[in-house]
């Protein structure tokens, strides 16, 4: 039974470190682009606000997938903070690509 609540929590947790860094690759695409930009300011000074949920996200994606090398109770810990990681990463993903969204 232990190994079966291991192996959900590491799949768990790899799926919210890629939700975190699909997020932080997001943004730093759109920094990179807003910078070769001319008037491509607002949107550098936007994504500079939005680093620390990035960062803060993929740290506790991070800190999950290490969880997860402990025993049961640590990757129950670690599935709600994969979880949870996982879907704030994944709705500022969504809010920054709909707020720069063209139509196409």
């Amino acid at each position: 039974m232990d190994t079966i609540i291991n192996l959900i929590a590491v799949v768990i947790a790899i799926a919210g470190v890629l939700a975190a860094l699909g997020h932080a690759g997001y943004l730093a695409m759109l920094n990179s682009a807003a910078n070769k930009r001319p008037g491509g300011a607002p949107i550098a000074q936007y994504v500079r606000s939005r680093w620390g949920i990035a960062g803060g996200t993929t740290a506790a994606a991070l800190l999950a997938l290490l969880l997860t090398a402990g025993g049961p109770a640590l990757d129950i810990v670690a599935i709600i903070l994969a979880v949870g990681a996982g879907t704030t990463a994944s709705k500022a993903l969504q809010a920054t690509q709909s707020r720069y969204r063209s139509g196409g």
